[in-house]
């Protein structure tokens, strides 16, 4: 089963301390097998969010949601369970002071087969 891990965040607080943690992380769960996949996002105000509303599409810089914790990166997992990622989720180092959340993936049966 494959989850996605959206790291959520204080984007204006400085976290370059913890890139030696993130590293040794990244290298732990590729050393594991189940590391799929993995970027950090550009800050939230290089974003912009599309929305189409009676067949017009509206775009707006930015988040579409004002919030203090951002979704800042992700790392994609193949795991065995649920709580097997939750275990890899409580590993990241931002899970201290943000927090991380777990979503499966939805697998299609053509991507099942390949």
């Amino acid at each position: 089963m494959q989850y996605l891990l959206l790291i959520h965040d204080d984007e204006t607080e400085d976290h370059s301390d913890l890139i030696p943690e993130y590293g040794t992380y990244t290298e732990a769960l590729a050393a594991s097998g189940s590391l799929v996949g993995a970027n950090q996002l550009q800050p939230s105000d290089t974003a912009t969010t599309v929305r189409v509303r009676n067949g017009e599409t509206l775009v707006t810089d930015g988040p579409f949601i004002e919030t203090k914790e951002m979704l800042g990166g992700y790392y994609l997992v193949e795991t065995e369970s649920l709580d097997e990622a939750i275990e890899w989720a409580a590993k990241i180092p931002s899970a201290r002071f943000g927090h991380i959340e777990v979503r499966p993936i939805v697998m299609r049966e053509a991507e099942v087969s390949a």
